[in-house]
């Protein structure tokens, strides 16, 4: 990946962390609110990063790859998402610990989706 590619996937892949994390930080309390409430944000940053790779990406095409990549993440730590799933619905019942929580996990998956989608269009 050229570094000015990088600092461009940097600058997209972070900004839809923040975004992620204010999202998971918000609707810690609401049963899978979140999740839906991320995939616009998941989404748009596909469609952004396939700009900077010069790929041809429309939201339908977008959610395909979210959706591969949530599968391939599931099918390589099934044990440990569930893990954190579960932790994850423990502490959104405990107001602000489940809000930081629930904001950290949300971010966190968001940039590494990011860095998953940016190495795949990099490479081809």
């Amino acid at each position: 990946m050229r570094q000015s590619d990088r600092k461009k996937c940097e600058n997209i892949i972070h900004t839809s962390s923040i975004a992620a994390g204010v999202i998971g930080a918000g609707l810690a309390q609401v049963p899978v609110a979140d999740s839906v409430a991320l995939l616009p944000v998941q989404t748009g940053m596909i469609m952004q990063l396939a700009k900077v790779f010069h790929k041809n990406m429309d939201a339908e095409g977008a959610v395909a790859i979210l959706g591969q990549q949530v599968v391939q993440a599931a099918g390589k730590q099934l044990a440990k998402e569930a893990g954190k799933q579960l932790a994850k619905e423990v502490l959104k019942k405990i107001p602000v610990a489940g809000n930081i929580a629930n904001a950290s996990i949300a971010a966190s998956l968001t940039e590494g989706l990011g860095w998953a989608v940016a190495t795949m269009f990099a490479n081809g």
